[in-house]
């Protein structure tokens, strides 16, 4: 199974890949099963789920301060602005899974390493993005993953694509899965597959369709 665990939709506000354009992204890049990750918002992946040519996990990309925590197999949105600690427990309390995207990348909404430690510490994190298509460093990809195997966690990549052309960009080849359980053990044998893509975002007159639920 070919796995994209982080990517956005017109309901990210800073995306405006329609459900059109994201059908037709998916299977263009033969994913298998994409997570849906939008900023603060689930109602796009709750729409979409029986709509798209490839299985669909709900997730939220979620504002923690000054970074982000991403979370899987979501049943309801889970509101922005709480500590950290409680958002990664709210999390865990719909019986999903807290995933870390892009960390130690300076140039994105990172937790700090202290953040990072204080969720593990806590034993709050079931996996670390190990590669994120937008990061450009090899280092910073290297560091998250090393951090990922020293501290016993499934490692993740994602597109985190904003744009159709991104999705696919980074995956991860593991065993099929039913629920949460059986993803993360899937997960832990998986392999990392991905390259950096970040392409601009060409500027064309176009209309997004009205959200009737922006969350």
């Amino acid at each position: 199974m070919r796995v994209d665990m982080h990517s956005h939709t017109m309901w990210s506000g800073d995306c405006t890949t329609t459900p059109e354009e994201l059908v037709g992204a998916l299977t263009a890049s033969a994913i298998d099963v994409v997570c849906l990750t939008d900023h603060n918002a689930t109602a796009g992946a709750e729409r979409l789920r029986d709509e798209l040519p490839c299985r669909v996990i709900v997730g939220e990309e979620l504002r923690v301060g000054k970074g982000e925590i991403i979370g899987l197999f979501l049943t309801e949105r889970i509101a922005p602005g709480m500590p950290l600690l409680d958002s990664a427990r709210a999390i865990r309390d719909q019986g999903g899974l807290v995933y870390i995207p892009h960390p130690f990348d300076p140039m994105r909404n990172c937790l700090s390493p202290a953040e990072i430690d204080e969720l593990v510490a806590a034993d709050l994190v079931d996996a670390m993005e190990a590669f994120n298509a937008k990061t450009s460093l090899s280092s910073l990809q290297k560091q998250a993953a090393d951090f990922a195997d020293a501290n016993g966690l499934a490692k993740g990549a994602g597109s985190d694509a904003h744009v159709p052309d991104a999705f696919g960009a980074a995956y991860v080849e593991m065993p099929d899965f039913e629920g949460p359980t059986e993803f993360l053990a899937a997960l832990a044998e998986g392999r990392v597959v991905g390259h950096h893509s970040d392409p601009a975002r060409p500027w064309t007159p176009r209309i997004i369709p009205s959200l009737d639920d922006p969350a």
